[in-house]
């Protein structure tokens, strides 16, 4: 049995993590981007030695681990900064990520969902066997990615800027679910895309926007 991979996506403050709560709750297996990120810059890992020459020491906190939002408000405000860093990550991530799905397919997992901001930037649509995009309004993804903490509204807009917009991850959407309702309406479009998955959709078929409306 071939486990199915399935992207789930979203701009910065849409609920991904939400949805991606509810499918672990149904039974998927879950992939988180953002942890795997963190794990490869790890101290004794390659990747961090690159950045901290390529940045410098500044971007190493007193724990000796790296300053994630130090670091994020230098790259998020240059593309050269974002494109370095990029280079020295992506590759590791996309080596881990592969390792922790051959794993999935030798415990034939059916479903693995993964998680991953910028799934859009960087072409991985194309290897998904179906893609869920979390949308909000862009002041929504604003108030709640402020209402978090521990980052400044510019910096958020600065983020925004970076990634793709909504048009651009509806275009390679099959599920769209509507996270700007209740929780409830947010939990019925997630299980109707489950639902839907496990019965075998998509792969190659019409998206579907799912009705926030509560049955």
């Amino acid at each position: 049995m071939r486990t199915r991979l399935i992207g789930l996506t979203g701009g910065i403050g849409s609920g991904k993590s939400t949805v991606a709560a509810i499918l672990r709750e149904l039974g998927a297996e879950v992939l988180e981007a953002d942890r795997i990120a963190r794990q490869v810059v790890e101290p004794g890992q390659p990747a961090f030695a690159e950045i901290v020459a390529e940045f410098g020491s500044s971007v190493v906190g007193p724990d000796g681990k790296l300053d994630r939002k130090r670091l994020a408000e230098r790259v998020f405000a240059d593309p050269d900064a974002l494109a370095t860093i990029n280079r020295i990550t992506h590759p590791r991530i996309g080596t881990e990520t592969g390792r922790l799905l051959a794993d999935a397919s030798a415990r034939e997992v059916p479903l693995v969902v993964y998680e991953v901001p910028l799934l859009v930037e960087n072409g991985l649509q194309e290897g998904m066997d179906a893609v869920i995009v979390v949308d909000v309004p862009p002041e929504m993804q604003v108030a709640r990615a402020l209402a978090r903490g521990g980052i400044t509204e510019e910096e958020i807009r600065q983020r925004m800027a970076a990634q793709t917009d909504r048009a651009g991850r509806a275009a390679v959407a099959d599920y769209t679910i509507d996270n700007s309702r209740s929780l409830a309406e947010t939990r019925l479009q997630t299980e109707a895309a489950w639902n839907d998955l496990i019965a075998g959709g998509p792969k190659k078929r019409k998206s579907l926007r799912l009705s926030p409306v509560i049955r």
